[in-house]
């Protein structure tokens, strides 16, 4: 390796580490004001609370570390620029974006290990991050159900519009613990009751209505109105030792596993369109029956079966898109390592930003727009607007753009702007006809 590919390497080592330090201490503090609460409500012992720290810290370091990458890349270049030392290479002859080879080597192989640690380290830790702040939940059963918000506690999903101390309102119930066909009951209040040691969760609810589709005769769909009805969730295994939970949420899952659940959500698709399909099919026929009443009959039951299914249908579909959007995620955030290393390189030469302050503010800026345009992108395709493709891609192909498009400016010697001469001017302001320092002449 020559000396000078070997020396710009050399100049990220130091950036990088110190960056990555502060930017996971800065996602951590953010964490620890929602931890601290847990522990305080919970009164954990510290054991449990460096579990919680544990499990926490990758999922920051998966956004820590591109974001480490951009600082790093400015800081260095940045000082380089502000020393002349970029000057005295071009002066030599030596093209600075031909010696950086070495740093897009590194970042290349760094996406490749972040492509691992999304796609199998980071859903592990989460689906255990996950496991314990249940079971530390769990100390307060009615802590457990958030409002307005879907909470899956094994083979039952859970929807409350408002919670109190002592009671639950507007409960909706996802029950799939029988059929593969999810039972859906609806209640106007309920409460929660722990036994077993709190290893059962007691669900009581009052005044609701039950729909359940047979799933061997799906002409049959049933609707029963209860005053008083009881469901027993299994299973919780309160203590701190993790038990097995086999579902997982698409941020938990692993790469072969968000496979197989699109491939399975696909084919539910697939069938449930089928199933719409017949059931039109049979109400389109209806207009040959001779009997009023036996007409209104039949097509109010399949109307009624034709809406579940077209129900579960578009539940199965944003499940898919969530998944797929994870899927395209995990790989989108990997690459935007390799970005923000040819994006860093010319704003740090534009720039001349040499102070870690500086830098860092610039960096928080890209990232903070790269970040909002993923999470928008996300929200789109979740409501059916973009492909989920293009939803996690489209800010990455951008930004690919821009990063051309500053070191074609940066070749042509463009300066994007002198930060230590804005930094002097908003300090000098009121101090007209004062000379600049020669060290922001040039």
């Amino acid at each position: 390796m020559k000396i000078l590919p070997r020396y710009i390497f050399r100049e990220h080592i130091a950036p990088f580490f110190l960056s990555l330090a502060v930017v996971t201490f800065v996602l951590l503090a953010d964490r620890a004001i929602d931890l601290i609460n847990l522990i305080i409500d919970k009164k954990l012992d510290a054991q449990i609370i460096l579990r919680l720290f544990a499990f926490s810290l990758p999922y920051m370091l998966a956004l820590a570390i591109p974001m480490a990458v951009l600082v790093a890349t400015i800081l260095a270049f940045g000082r380089m620029s502000a020393d002349r030392e970029i000057t005295a290479m071009k002066s030599s002859g030596i093209n600075v974006y031909k010696s950086m080879w070495i740093l897009f080597l590194v970042a290349f192989l760094m996406s490749l290990g972040m492509l691992w640690f999304n796609h199998f380290f980071l859903p592990n830790t989460n689906h255990k991050l996950k496991k314990l702040t249940l079971k530390i939940a769990y100390h307060r059963p009615m802590t457990i159900i958030k409002e307005n918000e879907f909470t899956t506690l094994g083979d039952y999903t859970i929807f409350t519009k408002k919670n109190t101390e002592n009671e639950l309102q507007g409960i909706l119930i996802y029950d799939r613990s029988q059929t593969r066909i999810p039972r859906l009951i609806c209640a106007e209040k309920g409460n929660l009751l722990q036994l077993d040691g709190g290893n059962v969760l007691l669900v009581t609810l009052l005044n609701g209505e039950m729909h359940e589709q047979n799933e061997r005769e799906p002409d049959k769909y049933q609707v029963r109105k209860f005053e008083s009805f009881s469901i027993h969730i299994r299973d919780l295994a309160p203590g701190m030792e993790f038990a097995d939970m086999g579902f997982r949420s698409d941020r938990e899952m692993t790469y072969p596993q968000l496979v197989a659940s699109i491939r399975e959500k696909e084919a539910e698709l697939a069938q449930s369109e089928a199933e719409i399909q017949t059931l039109q099919q049979r109400l389109d026929k209806l207009e040959a029956l001779p009997d009023p009443h036996e007409k209104d009959v039949e097509q109010r039951r399949l109307s009624i079966m034709k809406g579940a299914a077209e129900d579960q249908a578009q539940y199965t579909l944003e499940n898919l898109r969530s998944l797929q959007v994870e899927y395209h995620k995990k790989f989108a955030l990997s690459a935007a390592i390799l970005i923000f290393v040819a994006l860093g390189a010319p704003l740090g030469l534009m720039s001349r930003a040499s102070g870690i302050g500086m830098a860092f503010s610039v960096s928080s800026l890209i990232f903070l727009i790269y970040y909002i345009a993923l999470t928008g992108g996300e929200e789109l395709a979740d409501r059916a607007m973009v492909q989920p493709f293009w939803a996690m891609w489209l800010t990455n192909i951008i930004f690919i753009a821009l990063a051309f498009g500053l070191i074609h400016l940066s070749l042509r010697e463009k300066q994007l702007v002198n930060l230590k001469l804005l930094s002097w001017r908003l300090s000098r302001r009121q101090q007209k006809g004062k000379p600049l320092p020669d060290e922001l002449i040039h």
